[in-house]
């Protein structure tokens, strides 16, 4: 999985999942509005069958939209025709939102094994991780915790994890807020897991 990449340039990706949620992800919208940043949204399928209209504002937005399964299961617990039924059935709804097929992918609970490896190279994605993970913002740890742990991870080609989905995610978007502002006072550009790949890939 890729959690990071090669680049002299002030890029960073920070990523968000499990949504679309309607209280949270219009939320981080704002967030990235105000800071002149795109993000990228690992969404299950099933929230996006019951928030279209969000997943559709983040694509008009200019954000990114990747698959991170339709039911959120963990991937090395499943058979490889449950496998690719969980991301092609996330893709196609993608699709009719964006109009195009992910090309990124997050295995829920980053639970990754060489089969699923398999699986998601054989349908066309980049897996891809994150290196914040300490920051535990799922579990609600406090937004100093969650700042503290994502800007350490901070330097050129991060990419971070949050999460807009499942629960209270009031103390998310606390630390995302400030986090933000920190880095692009820092002159850090915020972009999209694609955009950082192919700005990698160009040896910029």
């Amino acid at each position: 999985m890729i959690d990071e990449v090669v680049t002299s340039q002030k890029l960073v990706a920070i990523t968000f999942d499990d949504g679309p949620n309607p209280v949270y992800t219009p939320q981080v919208f704002g967030i990235f509005k105000e800071a002149g940043g795109k993000a990228t949204f690992f969404m299950i399928g099933e929230q996006i069958e019951k928030n279209p209209e969000i997943a559709r504002q983040a694509y008009e937005l200019g954000h990114e939209i990747g698959n991170h399964t339709y039911s959120h299961p963990r991937m090395s617990e499943l058979s490889q025709g449950q496998r690719v039924d969980e991301i092609e059935r996330t893709e196609k709804l993608i699709h009719h939102v964006t109009g195009q097929k992910p090309s990124v992918f997050r295995p829920p609970y980053l639970d990754y094994n060489s089969s699923t490896a398999l699986t998601v190279s054989e349908k066309g994605y980049h897996a891809i991780g994150a290196l914040n993970l300490e920051a535990h913002d799922w579990e609600q740890p406090g937004v100093e915790h969650i700042l503290s742990k994502s800007m350490s991870c901070v330097k050129n080609g991060s990419i971070l994890i949050f999460h807009d989905g499942f629960g209270d995610r009031s103390q998310t978007i606390q630390a995302v807020r400030l986090l933000v502002s920190e880095l692009t006072s820092q002159g850090f550009q915020l972009v999209t897991v694609s955009e950082l790949l192919k700005r990698a890939e160009l040896g910029e």
